[in-house]
Parts: C-alpha cells; sequence; structure tokens
C-alpha cells in the first residue's frame, strides 16, 4: 500500500452496520510512500495508521505541472 499527502484512506466497517471511516492522508511517515500515515478523521481527529487488509488507498488527481 502507497500513498501521497493529500490522499485518501478509507477503512471499511469491520461488523454489519459499521460505516466506512474516511480519512485524509497528511503526511506520510514512511519511505516511498509506504505507511505509516498521519491522517485526518472528518471529526477532526488525527492519528498514524498502519493500515490493514480492512483499507484502501484513494488516490487524488494531481496537477502534472
Amino acid at each position: 500500500m502507497y500513498a501521497s499527502a493529500g490522499d485518501q484512506l478509507v477503512v471499511h466497517g469491520r461488523t454489519v452496520g459499521q460505516h466506512d471511516r474516511i480519512a485524509q492522508i497528511v503526511e506520510v511517515l514512511g519511505a516511498n510512500g509506504a505507511p505509516p500515515f498521519r491522517v485526518r478523521f472528518e471529526d477532526g481527529h488525527e492519528a498514524i495508521m498502519s493500515p490493514g487488509p480492512d483499507a484502501v488507498v484513494r488516490h487524488t488527481l494531481r496537477n502534472p505541472e
């Protein structure tokens, strides 16, 4: 799993009725885009995460300037 600052981390709910949590990746702490990531959730909570198999990265489109 690789990401850049500005991408989204989607953590899928593990049980029935549990919603997915979406966080913005604020900083990549690993080498070459690898975890851990500093993320900010929609409610403002920040955490450092090494995502497991229940998470995916949504890459943002970047302007190639």
